[in-house]
C-alpha cells in the first residue's frame, strides 16, 4: 500500500505545475519568492500532491483554484525538506468568506466556565479538518513579516497533534531531541507568559501565552516570518524549530540581504 501511495505521489509530483496556479502563488504568497530555486521547485512538487489528496468545502464561499492553491502553498512551506506524510490525519479544509463565529465555552482559572459567542480566523481539528477564514489567508499571505499567518498557525498544530494530544510537542525526527525540546519550550513559554503578564515587548505574538498548543503555533508564524528576529532574540528556541523543520529561514534572510538578487 505505501509503495503505491508513494508511486502515485511521484506521477503528481512529476506533472508539469499549471502555469495559472504559478501565477496564483506568485501574485499572493510573496513568501515563496523568498525562498531558492530549489524550494520552489519542491514546494511546488508539495503542492501538486497537497491538492490531489486534500478536499476542499466552502461555507458561504465558492471554491476556487485561487483559494485553493494560496492555501496549499503556505501550508506545504512547512513541509519543505523534510520526510513527510502530507498531514496524515487533515482530510479536508473547510473556508468561510470572512471571520467566522462559534459557541465557545472556557474554564477560568478559577474554575467557573465561561460560555459565549467567539469570533474565530481559523481552527485545527485533531483528526479531519482545518478551518480557514480566506479574508485572513489573503491578508496574512500578502504580508510575509508580521509573525501574522493563519495558515502556519493551523497546520502548525495539525504538526503537533499528528501522532499525538495537541500539546507543543509534535512528532521530532530522532528520540533524543525530545528532551532538549521540552526544556526549551518550556522556559520560553513561561517566559512569554511573565512578558505579557508584564507587558513586555516581543517578537512572539501574545497569544502564545494562553497553552503549550498554542505557544508552538506563533513560534512557527515567527520562525517563518520573523526569523531573523527570533533568532537573535531567542536563539535556543530557533534552533530547535531549524532542527524540526530542517530549515535555516534566517539564513536565507541574510544571504537576501547580501545578494538580493540571488533568488531571483
Amino acid at each position: 500500500m505505501f509503495g503505491l501511495r508513494h508511486r502515485r505521489r511521484e506521477k503528481w509530483r512529476q506533472q508539469p505545475f499549471p502555469p495559472a496556479w504559478l501565477a496564483i502563488i506568485e501574485h499572493n504568497v510573496p513568501y515563496y519568492r523568498r525562498l531558492t530555486p530549489e524550494d520552489q521547485r519542491e514546494l511546488l512538487g508539495d503542492v501538486q500532491i497537497f491538492l490531489a489528496e486534500k478536499t476542499f468545502a466552502g461555507v458561504e464561499l465558492e471554491i476556487t483554484d485561487e483559494i485553493r492553491v494560496t492555501i496549499a502553498a503556505q501550508a506545504c512551506v512547512l513541509l519543505l525538506h523534510r520526510d513527510t506524510d502530507y498531514y496524515p490525519t487533515m482530510l479536508s479544509v473547510v473556508v468561510y468568506p470572512h471571520e467566522y463565529f462559534v459557541e465557545a465555552r472556557h474554564r477560568l482559572p478559577d474554575g467557573t466556565v465561561e460560555e459565549g459567542v467567539e469570533a474565530r480566523l481559523g481552527e485545527s481539528w485533531h483528526r479531519g479538518e482545518v478551518v480557514l477564514s480566506w479574508d485572513d489567508v489573503q491578508r496574512d499571505a500578502a504580508d510575509w513579516t508580521d509573525g501574522h499567518n493563519v495558515v502556519f498557525h493551523e497546520f502548525a498544530h495539525q504538526l503537533d497533534g499528528e501522532f499525538g494530544p495537541h500539546d507543543g510537542a509534535p512528532a521530532l525526527p530522532r528520540r533524543e531531541m525530545f528532551a532538549e525540546w521540552s526544556r526549551v519550550f518550556t522556559q520560553e513559554y513561561e517566559q512569554l507568559v511573565d512578558d505579557v503578564e508584564r507587558h513586555r515587548p516581543t517578537v512572539l505574538r501574545k497569544y502564545g501565552a494562553t497553552n503549550p498548543a498554542e505557544f508552538f503555533a506563533v513560534t512557527v508564524e515567527a520562525f517563518f516570518e520573523k526569523s531573523v528576529a527570533l533568532r537573535d532574540q531567542h536563539p535556543e528556541l530557533y534552533t530547535q524549530l531549524r532542527s524540526f523543520f530542517e530549515q535555516d529561514p534566517a539564513a536565507r534572510e541574510d544571504e537576501l540581504a547580501r545578494t538580493p538578487q540571488k533568488f531571483n
